[in-house]
């Protein structure tokens, strides 16, 4: 199939051929393709936006497969995005691990156990050896162990385990949906709304008169008080005439 003309498919086939090439890939989650997950990748090459080689963990054989789906020349893993390797398991050093809850928040599989300024563990079985954990750690406490010998690629992995690391992936991911998810308020009954209508209209029309009132009186003092004011500069003034005239 050629991925170039993907763009203008149906969007229920390209739906299709993007599954399939995710399928075909280790869901590793490890970004050395370039993009964020596996999936978004295997969109990208569908899409006719990127190839077939980028992916280390799959290595040549996972090459192989894309060929096969696509339609593309196998063309040797690209270095740049990395090499075939043997597949690893991360390792923390309790001694060492100081409960930053960084490597955490970095693994895409929910693979690490523990809570903040408490010593974490890593679940061997759910770790894809991404390696996403190693450049967050502050003190370097988090080691590499072969999990597979000799073996690399696909060689090292089974479709078993990247379908459990991508139902991991996929609920690490919902479960950050909902955290950063904003919260909308409760929702009112119109009933209630219409009270709380007509109850801040009264307290608005009340406060309207109150400071009505209150403005009113203050400019427009009682007659009683003018003429006594009055009654008080004059009163001052003959006093300091009278001392002027005396002098």
């Amino acid at each position: 199939m050629d991925t170039h003309k993907t763009s203008h498919q149906p969007a229920s086939a390209l739906a299709v051929f993007i599954g399939t090439i995710d399928a075909a890939l280790p869901q590793t989650q490890c970004t050395r393709c370039g993009y964020p997950d596996c999936r978004h990748y295997a969109q990208a090459i569908a899409q006719g936006e990127a190839a077939i080689n980028q992916c280390p963990p799959g290595g040549q054989e996972g090459v192989l497969r894309l060929a096969a789906i696509t339609g593309q020349p196998a063309l040797p893993l690209n270095p740049d995005n990395g090499l075939e390797a043997v597949r690893v398991v991360a390792r923390i050093d309790e001694n060492w691990c100081i409960g930053c809850t960084l490597c955490i928040k970095a693994c895409p599989t929910d693979a690490i156990l523990g809570a903040n300024k408490r010593m974490h563990t890593i679940i061997a079985d759910a770790c894809t050896g991404c390696e996403l954990c190693l450049p967050v750690c502050p003190v370097d406490c988090i080691e590499l162990d072969n999990a597979s010998g000799e073996a690399t690629g696909w060689a090292a992995w089974s479709p078993a385990q990247a379908d459990e690391a991508r139902q991991r992936y996929q609920k690490h991911q919902q479960r950050l949906d909902r955290a950063y998810r904003p919260k909308d308020p409760s929702p009112v009954a119109p009933a209630a709304i219409t009270a709380q209508a007509a109850q801040a209209t009264a307290v608005s029309a009340a406060a309207s008169q109150n400071t009505a009132a209150s403005k009113a009186k203050l400019a427009v003092p009682a007659t009683a008080d003018k003429k006594a004011i009055l009654a008080a500069i004059l009163a001052k003034a003959k006093q300091q005439q009278g001392g002027n005239h005396s002098s």
